[in-house]
């Protein structure tokens, strides 16, 4: 089978772990960049059976006309969580996802999104593929104080803002509380400003299982997501995790609230010295391949 992959990240190549995992499943892989910089990219004069594309707005609609000029099946990989986009771009979802031959999806959620859609093809269910060993080796260390956990982007999308906003409540009620806001991005000057005169620490990206050790709790602002890897790893290492009911976080077994009541929550976590478990079933390396080959 020769597999042309449409991609918005310019990481996604040859000699990338992702990439080299998924070539291994196939006679043949070839990544096309689609993204700022490329307006019409040069589509590649090779005889592929199936073009697959990584997600399904514009990216996706140039995959349905790349598919539809080399006589391939088209697979759209749908990442993110459908009711964060705007009208308009759900429409163009809509209309490339009912072009698909086939559709895969990283949870439960986004496949009951996409059914709404009207998709008459097979939709496919596969996580992302995470090496659950790494997380799952973490050894928990006594530390002093308790340590809260935000990993992400500092970006807007992901809100860290309210993670500083939930710790000010909790820290009036619990003065041994610590917040460590692992991630970079654009907020961090202002996050900072925020965060003045208060416990909380910017280590930018760091080891995330150092810090996982250190953790009692890990809270998650972001008011949407696709899947969310950081519940997942944190879980993996016995770290409870509280969330807003976004991605892969209820599947996976993580306490979900509303933001009115994330500080209540993590407060009662904090009392009770509580440990965290992945309830979700993640494929290992052999079985994602294979069930990945299958989703084309």
């Amino acid at each position: 089978m020769n597999v042309l992959v449409i991609t918005g990240d310019k990481r996604f190549k040859e000699g990338s772990s992702r990439f080299e995992l998924q070539r291994s499943a196939v006679d043949s892989l070839v990544a096309l960049f689609w993204g700022r910089g490329v307006l019409f990219p040069s589509i590649p004069n090779k005889n592929f059976d199936v073009v697959t594309v990584q997600d399904p707005f514009w990216r996706g609609l140039f995959g349905v006309y790349v598919a539809s000029c080399i006589g391939a099946r088209l697979n759209v990989q749908v990442h993110t969580d459908l009711s964060a986009h705007s009208f308009y771009r759900k429409l163009l979802a809509r209309i490339v996802l009912r072009k698909a031959n086939s559709v895969r999806v990283v949870s439960e959620r986004i496949k009951k999104q996409v059914e709404e859609t009207g998709v008459k093809s097979r939709i496919h269910v596969l996580p992302v593929y995470m090496d659950t060993d790494v997380f799952k080796s973490v050894e928990r260390v006594s530390h002093d104080g308790k340590n809260i956990l935000w990993i992400g982007r500092l970006e807007k999308e992901k809100d860290p803002e309210m993670a500083i906003t939930v710790f000010k409540k909790i820290y009036k009620k619990e003065s041994l509380a610590r917040l460590v806001i692992l991630g970079e991005g654009n907020l961090r000057r202002e996050l900072e400003k925020k965060a003045q005169g208060l416990p909380i620490e910017f280590p930018g990206w760091s080891d995330t299982k150092s810090y996982l050790a250190r953790a009692d709790v890990v809270i998650s602002t972001s008011p949407y997501e696709g899947f969310g890897a950081s519940i997942v790893e944190a879980l993996l290492a016995g770290v409870p995790v509280v969330s807003l009911d976004i991605g892969i976080a209820k599947e996976a077994g993580a306490i979900i609230a509303t933001p009115q009541k994330l500080a209540e929550i993590v407060l009662d976590i904090l009392k009770r010295d509580e440990q965290g478990t992945l309830k979700l079933a993640l494929p290992n390396k052999e079985e994602w391949v294979s069930r990945w080959k299958e989703s084309l």
